[in-house]
């Protein structure tokens, strides 16, 4: 920054020695021998030669501290977004984030760079040039000053509406990214239902919106150009008819005053210059504060400092109450819950009955609102957040892979081990798998390892669960939407999983889970009842209702919740 702001002065101060050496040219230059021929163009030379090395240093410097500022935002941003509270993903779409984080921080620097050293160069310029101006001619350098308060005016008139069409149009372009984050996600969906009209009539009718905001954004900083030029065409007409005047009663020559003129028309580029910067610097300045709005956003509870390594997978829950922001209904209500190690344990209820949100509970992604959880006889605040979601592993229906080799998928967050990566896919049944891929467990899944099938996406997300070896297992629905030998592989490894493990499952298949040791029915996000299979059945309340009924027949919860299909 300091390299910038020193070669952007130099390049500044060289700016009135063109109308100095005018002057020079057009008073003295002209008479015989005054002025050696050689020292005109070596001047010129030397004087251009100097500005375009002090510019070419400025930019280079300022652009070098923009992308490293930029990187460090960048690292900063992500490192808040690994750690953010969960209510950010809840109130932001993916692509909303992603557009912040990559495109947004690009956007403002790149404006910003180029506005800074706009700002700073023909700052410099026109003080400089106004100094000289003073000068040559301190009455003629008032009436061109008479120009600056309205300058300044109207800039902050329409940068004040750039500002706010800015934001507009960064709302209108996260809407409209979300729209085809949508229709890429649901694709087939989409073409299932043939909503391809009704989704391009959306995306078209977000265009259109967001074609109207760039439009008036274009006219509002357009604007500046025009009337920034006839102010100085005002000051410029005002100048020469003074002039002429003066030069009746001999106070200007024609040397100074064809510099002073000269110079006055240097005044108009910067002037025009820093007129047009309003709109770079409004729309990156709109573009970093989403950024900052990022950094500053709240991080999920640190935890305490309690770290004892491998838990027993001992779990208490005692009147456990969550509610979403400002829902007048909990989504758990009075859940008292002890869950011995080594026990498994089903969740089973109408869908909306509180079941994810309970399992979610125990890794702390869902803080309580009232009630305590503890993990081995320690309340779940007083366990480090990393110690504690290291005592879980989870598979569930929606399988989530990343972009990179089967091993890392496995391995992740751990240390590597392609030996017991190999077991784990073998502990998984995925050994033809790798055997199949050419590059074995280092190949590349591709994006959500989309070319796998769902049975072996199933199995892989349970190679996960075995390669972390945590203590507590849940399974949210692992088996779901899966054929029967794809359910009968993924079964098998997963009996292999659970071995050891306390294990909640959730599932809607009530078949999969009547070997639980214990299996505890909620509905409207309280415990109905709990016991053995055998035991509910007996007691012919909710459970038996639902093992009673055809899995497609719709069923009602005695509270009056609307019916559920599939259960």
């Amino acid at each position: 920054m300091a390299l910038a702001g020193a070669a952007t002065l130099v390049g500044a101060l060289t700016e009135p020695l063109i109308p100095a050496l005018l002057q020079a040219l057009l008073d003295k230059g002209f008479s015989a021998g005054a002025v050696p021929l050689w020292m005109v163009p070596a001047a010129l030379l030397g004087l251009f030669g100097l500005r375009g090395l002090a510019g070419f240093v400025a930019q280079y410097a300022l652009s070098y501290t923009a992308a490293t500022g930029m990187v460090h935002m960048r690292r900063h941003m992500f490192e808040r977004l690994q750690c953010a509270h969960m209510g950010l993903f809840r109130q932001h779409s993916a692509s909303s984030l992603s557009n912040t984080l990559v495109y947004e921080v690009q956007t403002g620097s790149s404006m910003l760079v180029g506005a800074f050293l706009t700002l700073t160069r023909d700052s410099l310029t026109l003080l400089a040039l106004l100094g000289y101006l003073f000068y040559l001619n301190w009455k003629l350098t008032l009436i061109v000053m008479v120009v600056f308060p309205a300058l300044v005016a109207v800039m902050r008139i329409l940068s004040k509406r750039l500002y706010r069409l800015t934001q507009s149009s960064q709302k209108a372009t996260d809407a409209l990214a979300y729209v085809v984050e949508e229709n890429v996600l649901a694709h087939r969906l989409i073409r299932l239902h043939g909503a391809q009209a009704e989704q391009a009539q959306r995306f078209e009718g977000l265009s259109q919106s967001l074609r109207r905001l760039a439009l008036k954004s274009t006219i509002a900083s357009a604007a500046m150009t025009p009337l920034t030029q006839m102010l100085a065409a005002a000051a410029l007409s005002a100048v020469i008819a003074t002039a002429l005047w003066q030069s009746g009663s001999s106070e200007v020559t024609v040397g100074s005053f064809v510099s002073f003129v000269t110079a006055m028309l240097m005044l108009i580029a910067p002037i025009k210059h820093l007129a047009e910067i309003a709109g770079p610097i409004t729309r990156g300045v709109a573009a970093l504060e989403r950024g900052l709005a990022l950094l500053s956003e709240d991080t999920e509870p640190a935890g305490g400092s309690h770290a004892p390594g491998r838990a027993r997978g001992h779990l208490r829950l005692k009147g456990v109450e969550v509610r979403y922001g400002q829902s007048a209904r909990p989504a758990l209500s009075g859940i008292d819950l002890d869950i011995e190690p080594g026990e498994v344990v089903a969740l089973v209820g109408p869908s909306g009955s509180g079941k994810t949100t309970l399992v979610n509970v125990l890794p702390r992604f869902v803080e309580l609102s009232a009630g305590s959880v503890w993990l081995d006889g320690k309340p779940l605040a007083e366990w480090r957040t990393d110690a504690l979601r290291a005592q879980f592993a989870m598979v569930s229906q929606d399988v989530i892979m990343l972009n990179d080799t089967l091993a890392a998928n496995v391995a992740l967050g751990s240390a590597m081990d392609g030996k017991r990566v190999l077991q784990a896919l073998a502990s998984a049944n995925l050994s033809d798998l790798v055997e199949r891929l050419p590059q074995g467990i280092d190949s590349v899944v591709g994006h959500n390892a989309a070319d796998l099938s769902g049975g072996q996406r199933q199995r892989l997300a349970i190679a996960r669960a075995i390669y972390k070896d945590a203590p507590i297992l849940i399974l949210d629905e692992a088996t779901s939407a899966l054929d029967n030998e794809s359910e009968r592989l993924v079964q098998d490894a997963l009996t292999r999983l659970m071995a050891g493990r306390t294990t909640i499952v959730i599932a809607h298949r009530l078949s999969t889970i009547e070997h639980a040791n214990r299996l505890v029915v909620l509905a409207d996000g309280q415990i109905l009842e709990q016991g053995s299979h055998t035991e509910l059945l007996a007691a012919g309340g909710l459970y038996a209702r639902l093992h009673r009924q055809p899995h497609t027949t719709p069923i009602t919860t005695p509270a009056g919740n609307a019916p559920v299909a599939g259960q």
